[in-house]
């Protein structure tokens, strides 16, 4: 038998609003064993976070743990000391949090940060915890693994960051970590490598687990027990075979059913009609490296077009060309058959006007220290010059054209909505600028599939209403279904393939968008075993992980 690690009961955490403590969560226990993986359930707003936060005796600013006992391995988390904790986190139990770029220090290398804990801990050397880091590094497929930590966190892809926080986050070797959505960020192809690489060393190193995530079909592969939360409520517990075959509550049942959304086939776009934007053959570099080359494709009014690929194949880059943030070398953009000028500082105000962005992670696009009303509201006055009462009136307008409150939430920070709300003022704030063309970067990679089918549906009813055009950076294939006209895919700085969503979806396919697809998790237990044998890929990086033991 598995020896018994982290055991905890009746745990109830309270948050501060105004003055009064209100409950988070009620009363919810589980045990974990040494080499055992628990998964965390549920909608944004469940408590898994939380949970998984207080399972190392940690509370966020304005939480505490009102109730219930926190034992790891025999320490009691909920009383010790400060001193106690710090000696435990960092190096017997370790955090993966699931916004990386939020959670790096910009200011210093990823090779510095990763060797930080090991060092502090008395583990290991910094040099001996820099050449462990690389073999991390090696073994969750990050590029130049010898060279990439020497790099600062601005200066990888948001995939290659969140590889490194995992890594970093099992420099120490730790008997527990809490994975909180580690694998949102990422793309389908490199998930499985992430996927494959931490159930690899979880068993090696028989390391207990808490994976927290909304993706049900990733949670699959990845525990071995499931609990379900609901607004700080247990829902039921059960082995994932079980939980996966025969969910016994009708709250979990409708977890396991979303994602039903998909908007209704349009009719083709009219021949010789004008795009809203095209982009033609163009190139660029990040100074002297090349990082798109020869993309082409067009985005009629009223359409969507999804632009898939895996990290770093230059879906983000394309629409930094777009938008005049980075000018191509070569090549030239259109805007409803007019030649935009390639940098934004010679663009009008009506072309900055006409083309806006929604960013992925909602957490660091909004600023911090303004509330709701002045975020959305510099956009309306910058572009439309309106103040005072009008202003405030027309950011009203936005926030019921995004299905919030304006009396509720005009007023308040970014720190008091949940993901999904701040999304959605994140698509507020780009529609304040009265654009004919929205580029949505990821907009739902953060949010449990329930608030992510909310945002889809918000935006095909702003489509609708307001005939926008959306380019769909993604990498999440579900969302490409239920949303997109057609499909771009990219691969190296290249469109490789391109067409109707109908078409992109039957085969044959290019050999790149055969992997993308039949890289998408599915609800099954064995998938990643399977998929990896198919592959003829054994565990990753065995030789490196002897070597560390």
């Amino acid at each position: 038998m598995a020896e018994q690690l982290l055991k905890v009961r009746g745990l109830k955490l309270e948050g501060l609003s105004g003055e009064t403590w209100t409950p988070i969560v009620n009363g919810v226990s589980f045990d974990l064993k040494k080499g055992e993986v628990l998964g965390l359930i549920g909608e944004s707003g469940a408590g898994k976070s939380t949970v998984g936060l207080a399972a190392m005796g940690f509370t966020r600013d304005g939480c505490r743990i009102s109730d219930g006992e926190v034992e790891f391995d025999g320490i009691d988390l909920v009383n010790a000391s400060a001193a106690v904790k710090r000696s435990l986190l960092g190096k017997r139990i370790a955090y993966v949090a699931q916004s990386a770029a939020a959670s790096f220090n910009p200011a210093h290398k990823l090779i510095d940060q990763h060797s930080e804990a090991p060092v502090q801990h008395g583990v290991s050397s910094k040099s001996e915890s820099e050449a462990d880091g690389m073999e991390l590094y090696r073994r969750l497929r990050l590029p130049d693994p010898d060279n990439i930590g020497f790099r600062f966190p601005h200066q990888v892809s948001g995939g290659q960051l969140q590889r490194a926080m995992t890594a970093m986050a099992m420099a120490c070797r730790p008997d527990l970590i809490i994975f909180d959505e580690p694998t949102t960020a990422l793309d389908v192809t490199t998930q499985i490598e992430v996927l494959a690489s931490i159930r690899d060393i979880v068993e090696q190193f028989d390391t207990a687990a808490i994976y927290i995530t909304h993706d049900l079909a990733v949670v699959a592969q990845m525990a071995d027990k499931i609990k379900v939360l609901l607004k700080g409520d247990e829902v039921e517990e059960s082995d994932t075979r079980t939980m996966l075959s025969n969910p016994q509550e009708d709250y979990t049942k409708s977890l396991w059913a979303v994602r039903s959304f998909e908007r209704p086939k349009k009719p083709a776009v009219n021949t010789g009609a004008t795009p809203i934007v095209s982009i033609k053959n163009v190139t660029a570099a990040y100074g002297t490296v090349p990082v798109l080359e020869e993309v082409s494709f067009d985005i009629h009014e009223g359409r969507t077009v999804a632009v898939v690929g895996e990290s770093g194949s230059g879906k983000s880059t394309t629409a930094r060309c777009i938008t005049g943030l980075l000018p191509p070398k070569i090549g030239h953009i259109e805007f409803d058959g007019q030649a935009l000028p390639l940098d934004y500082r010679r663009r009008s105000k009506d072309q900055l006007r006409q083309a806006q962005m929604i960013y992925q992670m909602a957490d660091t696009a909004l600023n911090p220290r303004k509330s709701i009303g002045e975020i959305i509201g510099r956009p309306v006055q910058f572009y439309s010059g309106k103040t005072g009462s009008e202003k405030r009136r027309r950011v009203e307008e936005l926030l019921e054209q995004i299905e919030l409150d304006p009396g509720q939430y005009i007023n308040r920070l970014p720190s008091e909505l949940s993901g999904g709300q701040k999304q959605r003022i994140g698509i507020a704030r780009a529609l304040a600028a009265d654009p004919k063309f929205i580029i949505c970067d990821e907009v739902t990679s953060a949010l449990d599939q329930l608030v992510a089918e909310g945002i889809l549906k918000l935006l095909a009813n702003l489509q609708d209403t307001l005939g926008l055009s959306y380019m769909f950076i993604t990498h999440d294939l579900a969302t490409v279904k239920a949303i997109s006209d057609e499909v771009v895919v990219m691969k190296d700085g290249r469109v490789v393939e391109q067409g109707p969503k109908d078409e992109m979806f039957q085969p044959p396919h290019h050999p790149y968008t055969d992997l993308l697809l039949s890289s998408v998790p599915e609800m099954d237990p064995d998938w990643l075993t399977t998929l990896l044998d198919q592959r003829g890929v054994d565990n990753i990086g065995d030789a490196a992980v002897n070597k560390m033991a």
